[in-house]
């Protein structure tokens, strides 16, 4: 069988409650269950449904976080290494931008006319890409 869908992706961080306060406030995501894994963390969530195991995993530096999931070295060159930027479907772009400027959260967004599709941009506190993806109607004329 061949892979069906994203099911989330981790981010290792030095800055756990920036990386909270940065997924809750702003994307609008909220915190839920998690196992009681021998290093900090957190697993976020889009809605009440729990049952994919959330969609974005903080995971904070510290040794058994190595230990469980083996030692990953800085990349040299800064940012991600190869993942350029992760991507989600959504609605509210209102609502998303409101939390940015409450919250000073720079961004970039764009419309692709083909795709009638309005991209947003922005980065969480340890430097990942976060692409938000709207209709075109909620761009601003």
């Amino acid at each position: 069988m061949s892979a069906m869908r994203l099911g989330h992706y981790s981010i290792r961080t030095s800055d756990l409650e920036g990386c909270r306060r940065f997924y809750v406030e702003v994307m609008g995501l909220r915190v839920g269950y998690r196992p009681s894994f021998a290093f900090p963390g957190l697993w976020l969530y889009p809605g009440e449904d729990e049952s994919d195991f959330g969609v974005v995993h903080i995971i904070a530096e510290h040794p058994g976080a190595d230990e469980y999931l083996s030692r990953r070295d800085a990349n040299p060159g800064g940012g991600t290494g190869p993942l350029d930027h992760i991507a989600f479907l959504a609605r509210g772009w209102p609502d998303l931008r409101a939390r940015c400027l409450k919250n000073g959260v720079a961004y970039v967004e764009r419309t692709v006319p083909d795709l009638g599709l309005h991209q947003v941009f922005l980065s969480d506190p340890s430097g990942v890409t976060i692409e938000m993806n709207y209709p075109a109607e909620e761009a601003d004329g």
